[in-house]
């Protein structure tokens, strides 16, 4: 089965629990936008995903990219899937990569959460293919803030509608994520151009036949440039050059990899390419991280959405696959040899993995779209101490998303492919390509371990906690301590704020401390921030209905017990190291 968006999840999340529509219509640029018109554009979305590419993903699996030899000109082709680039010129041409674009640049100027939503059913539909554009919103951004008006004026408004993809050239054989040891050079020319001469792996999108040109950002050092990441400038690099000619940006080969086969990872090669410099020179990463934090918050979203197409291959599995009979409570009406085997999702170990991944999913969306509003917030809120604390939260929880739910996509996919037994190793239904495709997220736009490292050592612990506090301390503004499951959020987020306090001291003593901690830290962050999600959706009118219900039992059951371990290994590996000093 295809995977099928579900509005009506989206609409009690977004509407019902988060009140979505009333903040967005509190910031200037989305006052116009009521809950109807998201509301139809998201349905609209659910069609184009479920109709245009979700049935791409097999052929995306199966024949996938081909990278074609080089011409006779010297430049090597890529070709993609069939059926992707038909695909991506209607997803252009409808207007979806302009969905929270600013009108000025030629985008719908919606609210950033619309956009998420979207790209969180792409990449649960089709993985693969969502890797072209998955970058476009970042470049941008980056476009936008960083570039000279002249750069804007050629390509600003055709990355912004999508007419021209984009890459995020980073990565150099030696250089993975300390991207300090890049060598890519860029030496200056009379005209204010660049040459760049470098090589340049994986690079998704590299080179394909989905747009007419692809604008390549490009991370390089100029010749006076020192060494490590603050020698590292920024630069603009087309396929095509404006006036038609092709530019010496080569595509050497695209890689053999485990999963999105669908999706061209490419070794580029630059010769001497023509480049212009965007931003300030030694600057460079301070552009890239505008597209590279935008980035992470919607590889959040493809986990989220790989782990919710698991499930719904999972689930429907389990609703017409017949084995064995179920173990039954002693009231009720026993089995008979006429009844003959049951269906799995009746067995309770079948129920638990597919309840686990739901509480995930749901929840995991929760804190995502209060992030996309955040987002929005931090930009265009009229209060600069509300912009600051906006920005404070997307900070923080971003890297929690990014590392915790990838995480999940990965062991929650292959979860439901248990739910298959032997079926689910075989090609034929489509499971054991999401647990291959999941695997990526966990190490692209900055590996999960270093998500963790960013969250403890650079913004938690060097304020002492005070911000992740003040954080905590906003969630439950809207939470009532006579309600148990309130309370116990309460409680959950004050033994968090006690464990970083105890973090700070006994990392004054050991250096080392965090980095070793760092996994579990952000794992007790985010099992936190979970159980906010799903106290508020139970006490959201609706909430109780078994739809949600059963998820929320299984978060109290099978989820939670796990902060309670993770503190615990955090607060006897500081006790060590504070009673070793008192000692």
């Amino acid at each position: 089965m295809d995977y099928q968006p579900s509005l009506s999840d989206i609409r009690f999340l977004l509407n019902d629990v988060l009140d979505a529509g009333t903040q967005w219509r509190e910031l200037a640029p989305f006052a116009e936008t009521d809950d109807d018109l998201a509301s139809q554009v998201l349905e609209e979305a659910g069609k184009f995903v479920a109709e245009r590419v979700a049935p791409l993903t097999r052929d995306g699996d199966e024949i996938g990219a081909r990278f074609e030899g080089a011409d006779a000109s010297g430049f090597s082709r890529v070709v993609m899937a069939p059926g992707f680039r038909d695909a991506y010129q209607s997803f252009w041409q409808a207007g979806w990569p302009a969905l929270s674009c600013a009108p000025e640049d030629g985008g719908q100027g919606l609210p950033w959460v619309l956009e998420g939503v979207l790209y969180e059913w792409l990449s649960a539909a089709n993985h693969g293919w969502t890797m072209a554009p998955g970058l476009l919103h970042g470049a941008y951004e980056c476009i936008r803030h960083h570039a000279s008006d002249a750069l804007k004026a050629v390509y600003l408004g055709k990355v912004a509608s999508g007419e021209w993809l984009a890459t995020m050239c980073l990565t150099e054989p030696h250089a993975g994520s300390d991207l300090g040891l890049a060598r890519t050079r860029a030496t200056p020319q009379s005209d204010g151009s660049y040459r760049l001469s470098g090589t340049k792996i994986f690079i998704s999108g590299g080179e394909h036949d989905l747009t007419d040109n692809i604008v390549h950002l490009v991370l390089a050092r100029l010749p006076d440039a020192p060494p490590g990441p603050k020698g590292l400038s920024l630069f603009l690099a087309p396929k095509f050059m404006p006036e038609g000619s092709r530019n010496a940006v080569h595509c050497e080969r695209i890689e053999e990899k485990m999963g999105l086969h669908g999706s061209p990872t490419c070794v580029m090669r630059f010769d001497e390419a023509t480049g212009w410099i965007v931003g300030e020179p030694g600057r460079g990463l301070n552009a890239m991280f505008v597209m590279m934090n935008a980035a992470r918050v919607h590889v959040a979203l493809q986990g989220i959405g790989l782990l919710d197409a698991a499930w719904q291959k999972a689930d429907a599995y389990a609703k017409e696959r017949r084995q064995m009979r179920a173990p039954r409570a002693a009231a009720a009406a026993p089995a008979t040899a006429a009844t003959g085997p049951d269906l799995i999702i009746e067995h309770p170990a079948v129920r638990r993995m597919l309840d686990v991944q739901r509480a995930w999913i749901d929840g995991g969306r929760l804190l995502a779209y209060r992030t996309g509003l955040e987002l929005d917030i931090a930009k265009h809120h009229p209060d600069p101490k509300r912009r600051d604390a906006a920005q404070t939260w997307c900070s923080l929880v971003t890297p929690v998303l990014k590392a915790a739910w990838t995480n999940q996509a990965f062991i929650g996919a292959s979860e439901c492919l248990q739910v298959f037994g032997g079926h689910g190793y075989v090609r034929e239904w489509g499971i054991e390509q999401i647990v291959r495709d999941s695997r990526v997220a966990m190490i692209y736009e900055g590996t999960n371990e270093i998500q963790a490292i960013d969250l403890l050592v650079r913004k938690v612990l060097p304020d002492g906690g005070a911000a992740l506090g003040k954080a905590l301390l906003s969630l439950r503004a809207d939470m009532d301590a006579g309600r148990e499951t309130d309370a116990a959020v309460m409680r959950r987020f004050a033994e968090l704020r006690y464990l970083t306090a105890t973090l700070v001291e006994a990392a004054k003593q050991d250096a080392m401390l965090p980095y070793e901690v760092a996994d579990d830290y952000l794992r007790a962050v985010a099992l936190a921030l979970l159980s906010w999600s799903w106290a508020r959706i139970s006490a959201t009118e609706g909430g109780d209905a078994p739809r949600w219900q059963q998820a929320d039992a299984a978060m109290h059951s099978r989820i939670l017990p796990e902060f309670a371990m993770r503190v615990s290994m955090i607060q006897t590996r500081c006790k060590t190291i504070l009673g070793a000093v008192a000692a």
